[in-house]
């Protein structure tokens, strides 16, 4: 083997600016995706285009202007898959060399898995290994970026070979990152949480029921960093954010739950993040402002958002041990 074998780390995306017409172009792609928005097309795209298009970008647009990095001018997402590829490229490059190309992409927005494709093979990759940051499995998320990746092929007359890399919500590297990450981050903080909420992105109950596995796969994750913590049931809780329309999602509720804690008594709380391999909207403003408000007004005292792995060590020797396992027998 000669030819160089490219790594593709993807997330879902952002707006291109903080402004509403970039998130605009991010919402309509990203809601007009089949397996985000399981609804009839002729019911779905009235309210698409009719309403959420015309309000929700303005309101949007604010919140990235609060959390925008001014000097990569990049939603925090973006800035930190970037960085993400950039260390993981320096850490395997002293075992494989020139032999792997590591590439980052978006599912939604730019830089585009159409083009990043692109751009490994212009590099003379003719095997591409395609790794979703999402450790837990959903059609909305993984099996999306796995669709992209393959629309992107139907379109080529000479294609690179594919391998999509496995989740690994119950991966040893990663329960290992995330206890490590979270005893760290705890030492960090001037008061001790009575209770770490685990805080994963909602799915509507009915995809679950339809056959998704995320819900169990989240359910994983919390019971192994239960495990490798030494945290009970009642210190490390599960729970869903970023509901959005009026079907029933997966529950607890976050919003929910924070408030229940706090009418029970509980007075120091932290919240982490493990589905989500980079800080972004959803950890930035819904959990560090929206969730942290929940729970003062209703009686909290203290509050932590814990950060994502983001491009911490115990990240990248993650995605390193994800990396060679996927690399094997190319690279």
């Amino acid at each position: 083997m000669t030819a160089p074998v490219g790594l593709l780390l993807v997330n879902l995306g952002s707006p291109d600016a903080p402004e509403a017409p970039a998130v605009r172009r991010y919402l309509a792609q990203f809601l007009s995706d089949r397996r985000v928005v399981e609804l009839p097309r002729a019911f779905w795209l009235p309210i698409l285009y009719g309403i959420i298009l015309n309000t929700r970008p303005r309101r949007s647009a604010k919140l990235y202007e609060q959390i925008w990095e001014r000097e990569s001018n990049e939603s925090p997402l973006k800035a930190i898959t970037r960085r993400q590829a950039e260390r993981l490229a320096l850490r395997l490059e002293p075992a494989f060399g020139a032999r792997v190309i590591v590439d980052w992409a978006m599912r939604y927005q730019n830089p585009s898995i159409d083009a990043a494709i692109a751009a490994l093979m212009a590099k003379g990759c003719e095997r591409i290994v395609l790794l979703p940051l999402y450790p837990q499995y959903a059609a909305s998320t993984t099996a999306t970026a796995f669709d992209a990746a393959a629309h992107s092929l139907s379109k080529m007359r000479r294609q690179p070979s594919l391998r999509f890399a496995a989740p690994y919500y119950n991966d040893p590297a990663y329960i290992e990152a995330l206890a490590a990450s979270l005893k760290s981050e705890l030492q960090k903080l001037d008061f001790e949480p009575e209770v770490v909420l685990a805080s994963f992105h909602g799915l509507p109950q009915f995809q679950i029921d339809r056959g998704d596995p995320y819900r169990a796969h989240c359910e994983a994750t919390v019971a192994l960093l239960r495990a490798a913590t030494g945290f009970d049931a009642a210190r490390l809780r599960l729970s869903f954010q970023s509901r959005f329309g009026r079907a029933e999602w997966i529950k607890p509720y976050t919003s929910a739950t924070v408030g229940e804690l706090a009418r029970a008594g509980v007075r120091r709380l932290a919240v982490i993040a493990p589905g989500f391999s980079a800080d972004c909207l959803e950890t930035l403003e819904e959990i560090g402002v929206e969730i942290r408000d929940e729970f003062l007004k209703a009686g909290g005292e203290k509050f932590a958002r814990l950060p994502c792995l983001n491009d911490s060590d115990e990240s990248l020797a993650m995605l390193e041990a994800l990396a060679r396992r996927e690399l094997a027998g190319w690279a």
